[in-house]
């Protein structure tokens, strides 16, 4: 996979790319454990019903990815003329809303089981002949669950910031969050081994509003790039950087006498609306096309750039450098 749609990627993002979906096809493998482990041990308790419930939702982000920078990588054609870029985000919000559904119907479970006052039984189990408490490996499990999506989930958070992939860094925040529902649980079961029988419930509620506060923020960041809000960084925390450098290289000629620009996300790539506004009344068309080539060749993410000469500057488009 060496290229998105149109745009053939630099060497550093093709070996970002393949490592990122070999490690998504690793986590996806522990996580599989991780399930198989928690259905086992998991008895009565609430917590670990919930922790096991998110580890089951913790798949849909990897495969998002998975499916997305598949399809992402399909060419343009009549029917999707800007290419299959949006695939990532359809998936970034297809997560999010299973995410914050089932999380809200957690919350309601743990909330009625926290004021129905029930109190879960944990028994014994044999291992080898050693008759065990079974909340020694409830809490075995959830804590040793905590482990790889932590250190994943730092791994994850770099290869998105060189892919701009915005379902990657969700998945790579979710991982290093995960060491909160493994104490959680953990803490969970404890506290039934001291009689504190609403430590389950409050802990299933805790990881219930994690799993919510997950959701919501993946169905807010989807719904933002889906409705062609502007450009911003992978964790949304600002404009897209690309915008002030286009503007800057545009203000770079000497005809120029102002620039805006206006960008929105395709998902790896950025799709840019550049106006200037020059001095004279002509222009060429060659000028027009190299000054537009300078600017789509300062860096991969500009899959597709316009540039307009118009009379006045654009009210709604960036005009910082």
């Amino acid at each position: 996979m060496s290229r998105f749609g149109h745009t053939e990627l630099p060497q550093v993002q093709k070996q970002a790319l393949r490592a990122a979906r070999r490690l998504q096809w690793i986590w996806l493998g522990i996580l599989s454990l991780t399930v198989v482990a928690m259905a086992a041990v998991m008895g009565n308790s609430q917590a670990m019903k919930t922790a096991w419930i998110e580890d089951m939702l913790s798949f849909l982000p990897p495969l998002a990815f998975l499916i997305g920078a598949r399809l992402a990588t399909r060419t343009p054609n009549e029917r999707f003329p800007f290419g299959y870029h949006r695939a990532v985000g359809v998936g970034h919000l297809v997560s999010g809303v299973a995410l914050a559904g089932v999380g809200l119907l957690l919350i309601a479970d743990g909330g009625s089981s926290l004021m129905l006052g029930e109190r879960p039984p944990i028994g014994v189990v044999s291992v080898f002949g050693t008759p065990v408490w079974l909340g020694w490996l409830m809490m075995l499990v959830a804590l040793a669950s905590c482990i790889a999506p932590v250190i994943l989930g730092r791994i994850k958070r770099r290869l998105a910031e060189q892919l701009h992939d915005k379902v990657l860094r969700a998945d790579a925040d979710m991982n290093r969050a995960d060491w909160l529902t493994g104490l959680a649980t953990a803490a969970g079961v404890a506290g039934i081994g001291f009689g504190w029988w609403w430590a389950d419930a409050a802990a299933a509620l805790v990881i219930s509003v994690s799993i919510t506060k997950d959701g919501w923020e993946n169905i807010r960041d989807a719904i933002r790039d889906l409705t062609d809000a502007r450009a911003t960084t992978v964790d949304n925390s600002a404009p897209h950087p690309l915008i002030a450098r286009i503007n800057s290289r545009l203000l770079k000629d000497p005809r120029v006498v102002s620039a805006q620009t206006r960008a929105r996300d395709e998902g790896h790539v950025l799709h840019v609306e550049s106006f200037v506004q020059v001095a004279g009344s002509e222009v060429e068309v060659c000028w027009l096309n190299e000054l537009r080539r300078s600017c789509a060749e300062l860096d991969w993410r500009i899959q597709d750039l316009v540039l307009t000469v118009t009379a006045e500057p654009h009210q709604e488009a960036d005009s910082s450098a």
